[in-house]
């Protein structure tokens, strides 16, 4: 039995049913695969053609438990298998890679048919209440009150995040009651809250091409490229998607976090300077906040002049250094505290779940209770965007689904 009708659960299923093994998936919700049609804003980010390496370094620590399904199952793999179930990618910027129609639920369409080519049979609207473990082996589960047997059982029931999508963290509490260690869960690329209104001010503005700095405690503790999106509470977008998990856990130790937009990072400070002096020579006849529309996009023009404190009708001509300098830093250290994050229900994925150190890396099965397996985001492992969590799932579901196969065969042989 398959536990999740997620992509690491149908992946599962279908690999399972093609070793031979009668595959039963348990979908809590009326169909199956309703996050992998939200993922990649509906477009479905399936994977990344990063090298091994780099791919694994976007894990973070407990990236290296993913060798051996990503030895055995990667993105050439999971790329010649969508291939041949009639599927066209592409491949886009920052090596993501998408359905080339852009829509997930053709993605779905594909796990739904292949699945059932494979025999693996899909029962909706079935939650699984509890495990039957005897003798320390998985023996059966209990759904809506009803004893199921079965020989082995693979937990895919995905993370805590987008519970109407049916995430709603059985899976922890099923592998807790078996014994397994729960690393604390908590929200992964998720938007955040900061300090003031002046976010606010800008909100829904999309700045692309810029860096960010992020500085825990005084010190500079990693920097990142590319867009973000202003909130009326804060900050969201893939750069800051990307650094919400150090500052998630950094709030949790009651650290001090600021973020730091370079808005200009192709120009160094001399460079810039030099911009803002022409600029202001010119135009010097025009009002301050007219010029700067040549630098900054108009929502951000007030905030600009409100935070070097230079009044927005001063002629260019007439702006002191003192006051260019103010500018000048700004544009290359706007600042922002944050103070937050956005609830679990809006993170992209989940941090934290089942200790990896319980699992075996080889089959996916737990350590503690035979015939158990565990495959997705349920286990401790979350990484940044960029179609690297998605592989995650697909290469744990592979494996366990074989594995799991591989047991039941050999079983029965004996």
């Amino acid at each position: 039995m398959v536990v999740g009708g997620g992509a690491a659960g149908m992946m599962a299923a279908g690999q399972a049913a093609r070793c031979g093994a009668q595959v039963t998936v348990l979908e809590k919700m009326r169909r199956p695969g309703r996050k992998l049609c939200i993922t990649g804003k509906g477009r479905c980010n399936l994977t990344n053609v990063a090298p091994l390496a780099e791919f694994i370094g976007h894990f973070g620590p407990t990236g290296p438990f993913l060798h051996q399904a990503f030895a055995r199952f990667f993105t050439p793999e999971l790329l010649d298998f969508f291939q041949h179930q009639g599927l066209q990618v592409v491949t886009e910027r920052g090596g993501r890679v998408f359905p080339t129609s852009g829509k997930a639920l053709e993605v779905l369409a594909v796990f739904e048919q292949w699945l059932a080519r494979c025999g693996a049979r899909i029962r909706t609207d079935h939650s699984v209440d509890h495990l039957c473990i005897e003798n320390g082996a998985l023996t059966g589960i209990v759904a809506a009150g009803q004893t199921i047997p079965c020989d082995a059982l693979i937990l895919a029931t995905g993370g805590a995040s987008y519970p109407l999508t049916g995430s709603t963290g059985d899976g922890y509490r099923l592998a807790a009651a078996a014994g397994h260690r729960i690393i604390p869960i908590r929200p992964a690329l998720v938007p955040l809250v900061t300090a003031g209104s002046v976010t606010a001010r800008m909100a829904n503005l999309q700045l692309r091409n810029i860096t960010v700095r992020l500085i825990i405690d005084s010190k500079k503790v990693a920097e990142t490229f590319g867009e973000l999106t202003f909130m009326p509470y804060g900050l969201s977008g893939p750069v800051i998607l990307t650094l919400s998990s150090q500052i998630v856990d950094a709030l949790r130790e009651g650290r001090e976090v600021e973020l730091l937009l370079d808005l200009k990072p192709a120009l160094d400070a001399t460079k810039l300077d030099a911009r803002l002096l022409r600029d202001f020579d010119q135009r010097r006849h025009e009002v301050i906040a007219s010029v700067l529309r040549g630098l900054l996009p108009k929502e951000m023009v007030s905030v600009a002049l409100n935070e070097a404190a230079i009044p927005a009708q001063r002629p260019a001509g007439s702006i002191q250094v003192p006051e260019r300098q103010r500018l000048r830093h700004w544009l290359k250290n706007f600042s922002l505290r944050v103070v937050g994050h956005r609830p679990l229900a809006e993170a992209i994925v989940t941090a934290g779940g089942v200790a990896t150190g319980e699992i075996d890396p080889h089959t996916m099965e737990s350590r503690l209770v035979r015939g158990l397996y565990f495959a997705g985001e349920v286990i401790d492992i979350q990484a940044d965007t960029g179609g690297y969590n998605l592989q995650a799932a697909f290469s744990t579901g592979w494996l366990a689904g074989r594995s799991a196969a591989a047991r039941l065969v050999k079983g029965a042989e004996e």
